[in-house]
């Protein structure tokens, strides 16, 4: 269960988190692995981040770089020209967080200038001058394990104990932070579903994931669509509402405080179902 009065912190407002929040997934790429183009165009992206919030998504993940495995770099103009244009149409349009999928420093600082609320770097602040932009724009950030690069993460992935590894990862990027800088009550992480892990590694990091509350920072949880989910269910990547759906529950119940999908709607049904059960619950005892 989530923490009574725990909260992220933020620079418009600050995100209450003892409830699950749902993040909606805008990706403005042309290569993403199930819904690439299809929001290339900054109206279409709005229109459909605005949708998600509508549907119940509290923040909007806006990503102009694809991280699925294989996926081929883009520049730094390229990626800020994707993601600033949207950002800047979609700020004065929405009360959600405004999230920025990014690893690229000069996009996090015009980010911030624009009025992001929330750097999400898959690769953990690692490259050179992300921390320290991330410090500079006084954001929060949320902090992802992943096991190599994005072309090269799924190729054989191995752990000798898959939660001391990500544990250790993740405190030592939190330390990386506040070095820089960042503030405790500015740090979400995210143990990097389907990011160099296998089906199996998946599974037991679900399994598992209550016991990343020990390190006492807010988790995010993104498994909408993954491969993991095809592998279990035989769907195909745009049939997963249902298993997306049911591990980010299972997630939830685990103590996720963020829950990344693409599909908001139907998840937001079975996070008030769930919780409508806790309330009758703790109304009977």
């Amino acid at each position: 269960m989530l923490a009574e009065g725990r909260e992220l912190q933020g620079n418009r407002c600050n995100l209450q988190l003892n409830r699950p929040h749902i993040m909606g997934i805008v990706n403005l790429t042309p290569d993403s692995f199930s819904d690439g183009g299809c929001f290339e165009e900054t109206e279409k992206a709005v229109a459909h981040a605005l949708k998600l919030e509508r549907e119940g998504a509290t923040l909007l993940d806006l990503g102009g770089e694809s991280t699925r495995p294989g996926a081929a770099p883009v520049s730094v103009q390229e990626e800020m020209d994707r993601v600033l244009p949207v950002l800047e149409a979609l700020r004065g349009e929405t009360s959600a967080w405004i999230s920025i999928d990014t690893s690229t420093p000069e996009l996090m600082t015009e980010a911030a200038k624009l009025g992001a609320d929330l750097i999400n770097d898959v690769r953990a602040l690692q490259r050179p001058g992300a921390v320290e932009a991330a410090a500079v724009s006084g954001l929060p950030v949320c902090l992802m394990h992943m096991q190599g690069e994005p072309g090269s993460m799924q190729k054989q992935p191995i752990y000798t104990d898959l939660l001391a590894a990500v544990s250790t990862f993740l405190e030592d990027r939190v330390a990386a932070c506040r070095q820089a800088g960042i503030e405790s009550s500015k740090i979400v992480l995210d143990p990097g579903f389907g990011f160099g892990k296998t089906l199996k590694h998946n599974l037991l990091l679900l399994k598992q994931l209550d016991q990343l509350m020990s390190l006492n920072y807010p988790l995010l949880a993104g498994m909408s669509r993954k491969r993991m989910l095809g592998e279990i269910t035989g769907r195909e990547v745009n049939q997963r509402e249902a298993a997306s759906i049911a591990a980010h529950l299972l997630a939830a119940q685990k103590g996720a405080s963020i829950l990344r999908v693409h599909d908001v709607a139907g998840l937001k049904d079975a996070l008030d179902v769930w919780q409508a059960s806790l309330y009758e619950e703790q109304e009977a005892g």
